[in-house]
């Protein structure tokens, strides 16, 4: 492969492997908590994961961009950009719970081309690349075949992230499913994937927290926009709706904005 050309999953595989080396050395054990300005706590795990990462990105693509939770933006201009989430589910880390992921998402030319979710404490790894499908663990994995809210198994992280008219959408929508659950984090999205659940619907969002899981759920064949059904980007609003099926989307969008 030329160095033009890089090999996308390699990469993000490595980083991966950088940033679980990271956050498993420190994971249940006494941490600097960190209170960021968004009040969302941060820790010594987070920003050594993410140094890690974008070492290797600075040694393999010297020229692409980076938009990191913890560092901050670099060349966001560049026609490829990474968006690194080295620990999504702070709160789940820092209280010893093992759903916390790795997140990672390439953007090229503004559109999501490659994302994983890697669960480093469950020792599963969920890669979405575009044109290629979507795996777990190196075996393929795809979305359900769910097109009815009323079947659906729904999922969000927490009731607390939602301001109030959004909780009330949710609600609605989430009280016509066949099943709500509540925690999980990112691992939502790639149950989602996997096929186990059919949506996801969260707000407040960052474009590192949503960037990632919609390329793997777009390449395991589900839908993932913002509520208006516009496709995600950095400049989203970060409310997310991820869905099985383009039917259920549409359904489900429509009674979040009734």
């Amino acid at each position: 492969m030329s160095s033009s050309t890089p090999d996308l999953s390699s990469i993000a595989q490595a980083l991966a492997d950088a940033a679980a080396a990271q956050s498993m050395h420190y994971f249940r054990t006494p941490l600097d908590i960190i209170t960021k300005a968004d009040e969302s706590p941060v820790t010594l795990a987070d920003r050594a994961a993410e140094t890690a990462m974008r070492e290797i990105l600075g040694a393999r693509v010297p020229a692409d961009g980076i938009y990191g939770e913890e560092h901050g933006p670099e060349r966001l201009d560049a026609e490829r950009v990474w968006v690194l989430d080295p620990i999504d589910g702070t709160r789940s880390f820092i209280t010893g719970s093992p759903l916390w992921g790795t997140l990672i998402g390439v953007l090229q030319g503004g559109r999501i081309v490659l994302g994983v979710v890697d669960m480093p404490v469950l020792k599963e790894r969920w890669i979405g690349e575009a044109g290629k499908g979507a795996t777990r663990d190196g075996q393929p994995v795809r979305a359900s075949s769910c097109t009815e809210v009323a079947k659906a198994r729904i999922v969000t992280t927490s009731p607390d992230i939602f301001a109030p008219a959004d909780w009330t959408a949710f609600d609605r929508l989430s009280r016509q499913c066949a099943m709500r659950r509540f925690g999980g984090d990112c691992y939502g999205y790639a149950q989602l994937a996997g096929g186990t659940i059919d949506l996801v619907v969260e707000t407040g969002l960052q474009p590192y927290d949503y960037l990632g899981p919609a390329g793997l759920i777009e390449a395991a064949g589900g839908v993932i926009t913002d509520w208006q059904g516009q496709p995600l980007g950095l400049k989203s609003d970060g409310r997310v709706i991820a869905a099985a099926t383009p039917e259920l989307h549409r359904q489900a969008m429509a009674i979040l904005s009734a």
